[in-house]
């Protein structure tokens, strides 16, 4: 009888989604020794890869030996993840460079056991929200906003004040003890109360704050392209480098490690897609890339339609749903311009997404699985705020209710630009421009009247100006804390 071979799971983090070409090819070399021929980029921009377990002493001792940190079937200690990747050369913000990046990296002095994301406001290839502890770049130089997702929970909460640069390792620390110090408090409680949080930490230590003068305003969702060869200077290029099947041959790395080297380029980059970015190419020395590339005959330029999509890390199952779904997309010669898509076949992995598969735990008639698809109210992706479309969806119908509602999404698009169209004519599948909308000033949490608050008993229709007495659901604020705006589907 054969045995059936057990494996494990390496991770390793690349704090910030940067590695040197040099440890990087010391991690590799060691890997390869015990048997490694792949490995994967995971969706908090760490490295990933599976190992026989007879092979599992020698690459323990191997590590070791070169002080490489990792964790075997575990993900206790998150990867920081960071926007460092986009500086110069998807985006130029105002003040947000590859020093403060580097200086606020360098000062984690802990080990984070909450996932920490580090993004700048301005750009869409770091999702904003996918940590724990998630700060976004403001306008005030050196100041970002902090918003909280207590773990285990969807409760998002907005600190009440913007957090110095110098201070984001130091609050993170502080944070994190006082929630797993007091577990029944800030650790998988659906009545988890932010302020109680604010009140703790406030009391421990003094950190240099500043008050906002208006809330994160989320930018319009535009996926930049990101493979191939581009050029961000007179004289110099990035290369980008996704894999369909998920995987990096560890020779072919190898080689870009040794590349990197004789051309002087000191850094590699990691994304929340998967890909491997590499800056700070010459001009003239895109000739060797190009041959690094044709000799293991890597493919950069695959269509949009299969870049915009958010995975489990070493999930088979999601990746091969994926496959089918993107052949269904380029049969139907389908736009999904300013849409991303997530695959979700596990509880609470926290993807990104616009549109999201959910596998179900029930099964339908014939045992068959049942999928659920939603969307983000507004299509961005950076929302968390839900719309369940049908929660029994088999996997042969998900291509067409996925293209259905990209159709839908374009045609409403184009009934809100023109002006045209009644709100009756709308698909029901997207929201309408909709009434009047309260925002809480707190946590940005909004009272839709034409949704209401159903977990609080408000049903749909019920103004905001008629509720005598509300409190915020997710900052427990009081109604006095919100102001009137407006709400439509955002302008694509």
């Amino acid at each position: 009888m054969k045995t059936e071979t057990i494996s494990h799971t390496i991770k390793i983090n690349l704090t910030g989604g940067i590695v040197s070409p040099g440890d990087l090819f010391t991690i590799l070399e060691q890997a390869e020794r015990c048997g490694v021929r792949n490995v994967h980029i995971g969706n908090r921009q760490q490295l990933l890869f599976t190992i026989d377990h007879e092979k599992m002493d020698d690459l323990v001792e191997r590590f070791e030996v070169n002080e490489i940190d990792f964790e075997s079937d575990s993900d206790e200690y998150p990867n920081i993840m960071s926007s460092y990747v986009t500086e110069e050369v998807l985006y130029t913000p105002n003040w947000l460079r590859e020093g403060v990046y580097k200086d606020i990296l360098d000062s984690f002095s802990y080990r984070p056991r909450l996932k920490i994301n580090i993004v700048d406001y301005s750009q869409n290839l770091i999702p904003f929200f996918t940590g724990n502890l998630n700060f976004i770049s403001s306008s005030v130089s050196n100041f970002w906003y902090l918003y909280i997702r207590f773990p285990k929970t969807t409760t998002m909460y907005c600190w009440p004040s913007l957090v110095y640069s110098e201070d984001i390792a130091g609050i993170s620390e502080v944070i994190e003890s006082v929630i797993f110090r007091s577990p029944d408090l800030f650790y998988n409680n659906p009545d988890i109360k932010g302020q109680q949080l604010v009140e703790r930490v406030g009391k421990e230590n003094g950190f240099l704050m500043q008050e906002f003068d208006h809330p994160l305003i989320h930018t319009d969702f535009q996926l930049p392209y990101y493979e191939g060869f581009n050029k961000y200077r007179e004289n110099k290029l990035w290369l980008g480098i996704y894999r369909r099947q998920e995987d990096f041959n560890v020779e072919f790395l190898k080689d870009i490690c040794t590349l990197c080297s004789k051309t002087r380029i000191g850094q590699l980059y990691t994304t929340a897609w998967k890909s491997l970015i590499i800056k700070n190419i010459d001009l003239l020395d895109r000739i060797y890339w190009s041959n690094l590339l044709n000799n293991y005959r890597i493919n950069v330029r695959h269509a949009a339609n299969e870049l915009n999509w958010q995975l489990e890390d070493l999930c088979e199952e999601a990746l091969t749903l994926k496959t089918q779904l993107v052949r269904e997309f380029e049969e139907a010669d389908l736009r999904t311009y300013r849409l991303c898509f997530a695959i979700k076949t596990k509880p609470r992995t926290g993807l990104f997404g616009s549109v999201v598969i959910r596998k179900r735990s029930t099964r339908g008639r014939g045992g068959s699985i049942l999928y659920e698809v939603l969307h983000t109210r507004d299509f961005n992706p950076n929302s968390k705020d839900y719309v369940s479309i049908d929660r029994e969806v088999r996997q042969h119908q998900l291509g067409s209710k996925l293209i259905a509602i990209c159709e839908s999404y374009y045609l409403l698009r184009d009934k809100l630009a023109s002006g045209s169209g009644p709100a009756s004519e709308q698909s029901k599948t997207l929201p309408a421009v909709v009434a009047s909308s309260w925002q809480c000033q707190l946590c940005l949490t909004c009272y839709n009247e034409q949704y209401g608050d159903t977990a609080n008993g408000l049903q749909p229709g019920i103004s905001f100006e008629s509720l005598e007495y509300y409190n915020c659901p997710v900052c427990d604020s009081s109604k006095e804390n919100f102001q009137p705006l407006k709400v439509s589907v955002a302008p694509v």
